[in-house]
């Protein structure tokens, strides 16, 4: 490309049009009531595997999990892939009737009214105002040719501070898969921590069954130890058992026996007699 005294260009390519100067877009608002659009088998595909991608794969930027699930879509095979294009086509009948139901309703009939309303364009104004509306603002505010360069969104203090605010993004977005992963470790210590009071439940419902076992099987004992002994009194005191004192009595008896064997050979005989009894029974 060459340029000429002036420093303008030679070149005569047609220059892209805009949008008309005067004119603004006319953005038709959506229609809020109306049922949600259909998924296709990719998007079904893509909901699946996004939230996976990112338990495995903290810290990848939207793109490259777009990038990534797309690599897994062409890998996936027919059967798999499949099963999420016949789920597309379930949501497309689903939304079909549902769309059908509610276009027989009178807010589909309201809103039909206002965007056709909206659709119409306003009436044309003579070239002639035109041309006069433009000399006016012309005159009203002379353009400055280095406006342009002074929009804000180009000053550096801007780009520092949208650095500084996508730097703080990524510093949250660590942040939040930090505690998300400090949250699956505490739901898994929480569970383990109730799998543990589960088992200690059990085992002291099983301990207190086993104790309340003993417990009758020492009261069976002591019944039966008060029956036998009952007709032998302890030398000296002449006391006999029951089921209160046979605790005290057999202790009693033991130490008579052992601390003088010699002076008590008829006792011994006798409490042989008596568990040699009880053994039999």
């Amino acid at each position: 490309m060459t340029t000429g005294a002036a420093g303008t260009s030679n070149d005569n390519s047609p220059k892209k049009k805009g949008w008309p100067k005067g004119r603004k877009r006319r953005i038709l608002p959506k229609d809020s009531n109306a049922p949600k659009g259909p998924l296709s088998g990719y998007m079904l595909f893509m909901s699946d595997q996004r939230e996976i991608i990112r338990q495995t794969n903290s810290g990848l930027a939207f793109y490259e999990i777009t990038k990534l699930v797309a690599q897994r879509w062409a890998q996936l095979d027919a059967s798999a892939k499949t099963k999420y294009l016949e789920a597309a086509e379930a949501d497309k009948e689903r939304y079909q009737k549902e769309l059908e139901e509610y276009q027989k309703t009178d807010a589909y009939k309201k809103f039909v009214q206002k965007q056709r309303s909206e659709e119409s364009p306003p009436p044309k104004k003579p070239r002639k105002e035109i041309v006069e509306e433009r000399k006016e603002e012309e005159e009203e505010e002379p353009m400055n040719p280095q406006s342009a360069l002074e929009i804000p969104i180009f000053t550096e203090e801007f780009l520092n501070h949208n650095k500084a605010r996508e730097a703080e993004l990524r510093q949250l977005r660590k942040s939040n898969t930090d505690y998300e992963e400090q949250n699956a470790i505490l739901q898994k210590h929480i569970e383990s921590m109730k799998c543990t009071v589960d088992r200690l439940e059990c085992e002291t419902s099983q301990q207190r069954s086993n104790n309340a076992a003993l417990q009758q099987h020492i009261e069976t004992l002591r019944r039966t130890l008060t029956k036998a002994f009952m007709s032998l009194p302890l030398p000296g005191t002449q006391e006999t058992p029951t089921e209160e004192s046979i605790d005290s009595y057999m202790v009693q008896l033991h130490s008579l026996i052992v601390n003088n064997p010699q002076q008590h050979q008829s006792l011994i005989q006798t409490v042989r007699g008596i568990v040699s009894q009880l053994a039999l029974t």
